[in-house]
């Protein structure tokens, strides 16, 4: 039994199923969308020997080939280099135009295997069978893929489509804690941007869902899932609301680039962390009221994500020229702020004074 989302945009339109034992019938979902009896299977190395077999007899339960590409894990393969090296691989195994990839992974396989789908011959077809629960709520859904750059994350990239998601739930048991919590972040951010009610469900059900309730792990991704759906639907190319779904990210993105993308800071802790100052910032400008921030951080705190910076050395200057660059901004510093949970809306030209303080205040320098 599963849930479909659809995300509705004419004829590129696709379902996202979510649910038990989707794996295994990835080959009977994805037969109608293929164009030949074989698909392109990327993953990476921890997520390979965990799932990859079961994607595999799906396929070949429907009578379709998978050829299997394993990537190094980690964000660092979200690189210019990596995504050649793919490509390399890619071509090697002489694909055609109606030749589909498979990405089975979290978000950094999904997001190079959705760039290479969108290079490859000019542009091929890619499904996304999510792994983690950041990837199903978020990075699966609405069609982002990019690579980093030593300036900045996400900064090389394209808008491509997939043509079906499999957000299968069991995928969720073999994530350690850490990374649960990272990914959770994700989840509730759909309620801090635009559904008090679903926020409030959040605080009643995380620990639920992270410590390994099904239903609410179901309600979880499928409500974050018709949430993205809804605004992508809306704005594909992030021309106007789709850049709420950034809530928290233009510091998370500065804190990650200047982290080195390594393990000390996760992109759902540094997302988690971003969004408490978010609404810190937000109450500096007398947007928020001090309360909705106080509870924004509790809830943070609460399911284990970080509310500080890890150490070591943070500057300030650094910080900022890396937010003037975000992908969001036009020509000065741009966030999403709040006028309460549920509230959120797009501030271009916030002044770098409030933001200094801010980052003076959680120990930069």
């Amino acid at each position: 039994m599963s849930i479909t989302v659809g995300v509705d945009l004419g004829a590129r339109s696709y379902d996202i199923h979510v649910g038990r034992g989707l794996l295994e019938r990835g080959g009977a979902l994805a037969a109608p969308l293929l164009g030949e009896k074989r698909v392109f299977l990327v993953t990476d190395e921890v997520v390979a020997p965990l799932h990859a077999a079961r994607l595999e007899a799906g396929f070949a339960a429907a009578g379709i080939a998978v050829n299997r590409i394993v990537l190094p894990a980690g964000e660092q393969t979200k690189t210019w280099s990596e995504l050649g090296r793919l490509l390399d691989r890619l071509l090697d195994l002489r694909p055609e135009r109606r030749s589909v990839l498979v990405a089975l992974g979290g978000g950094v396989v999904g997001d190079i295997t959705g760039l290479a789908a969108s290079l490859l011959l000019r542009g091929v077809d890619f499904i996304q069978a999510p792994t983690t629960l950041l990837a199903q709520v978020d990075s699966a859904v609405g069609g982002k893929t990019a690579v980093d750059a030593p300036q900045g994350k996400n900064l090389i990239g394209s808008f491509h489509q997939p043509r079906l998601v499999l957000c299968d739930l069991d995928a969720l048991a073999t994530l350690p804690h850490r990374e649960l919590a990272a990914g959770y972040a994700e989840v509730v951010k759909y309620g801090l941007l635009g559904d008090a009610a679903f926020f409030e469900w959040c605080e009643a059900h995380a620990a639920a869902l992270l410590a390994g309730d099904d239903g609410a792990r179901a309600h979880a991704v499928a409500e974050s899932c018709r949430a993205k759906a809804r605004i992508v639907g809306a704005d594909e190319r992030e021309a106007g609301q789709r850049a709420l779904l950034n809530l928290g990210h233009t510091f998370a993105h500065a804190f990650e680039t200047a982290a080195g993308y390594g393990d000390a800071l996760l992109h759902g802790e540094a997302v988690g962390f971003g969004m408490c100052l978010a609404f810190d910032l937000s109450v500096e400008l007398g947007l928020c009221p001090p309360e909705d921030a106080a509870r924004v951080r509790r809830h943070v705190a609460a399911v284990g994500l970080p509310t500080g910076l890890p150490q070591g050395e943070w500057r300030i200057d650094r910080l900022l020229a890396l937010m003037a660059q975000d992908k969001k901004a036009r020509g000065g510093l741009t966030f999403i702020l709040a006028r309460g949970i549920g509230d959120a809306f797009v501030a271009h030209d916030v002044p770098a004074e409030p933001v200094r303080r801010l980052l003076a205040a959680i120990g930069a320098s």
